[in-house]
């Protein structure tokens, strides 16, 4: 899977069904065969993962020590309400209503890629996010990326 970029704006009908704007389909071939899975984020968000991409978080968990009391509680957390998404014949996906009151998702949405995920967030909310924007993103983008070595680039 190369990486997913971009944000798109979209509309929920009175069933909860989004139609998957034309240009993210294109960079999710196995969405029509391997369909999608979708979960809480770690905020007010949803997130949206290929199959392959789940079975890799999955996979890591599966590593963690299951007798760990924080592990346990990761794992329940993480994975809690994680459904798959499989497209119908229109090429809609039913979003899992609890899932959208969880995120506070009311009507439109916008899906913002990120790398190998997709958030899916309350269109109001994610403007407000949006405008809440670092006063110095430069600081920001010293204080995250400005550690690394040339090695690693």
């Amino acid at each position: 899977m190369s990486f997913l970029t971009g944000e798109f704006e979209c509309k929920l009908d009175p069933k909860f069904r989004m139609m998957i704007p034309a240009g993210l389909k294109k960079k999710l071939p196995e969405l029509e065969s391997e369909g999608l899975v979708i979960n809480r984020g770690f905020e007010k968000y949803l997130v949206i993962y290929t199959k392959k991409e789940w079975d890799k978080r999955l996979e890591e968990l599966s590593k963690l020590n299951e007798y760990e009391e924080d592990n346990i509680a990761f794992i329940r957390y993480f994975t809690r309400g994680a459904t798959e998404l499989m497209p119908d014949a229109a090429g809609r996906v039913l979003l899992p209503k609890f899932l959208l009151e969880y995120a506070g998702i009311k009507g439109d949405v916008v899906l913002a890629c990120q790398l190998n995920k997709i958030e899916v967030w309350d269109a109001e909310a994610h403007r407000k996010l949006m405008d809440d924007e670092p006063k110095s993103f430069g600081a920001l983008a010293k204080k995250v990326m400005g550690n690394k070595s040339k090695e690693q680039e």
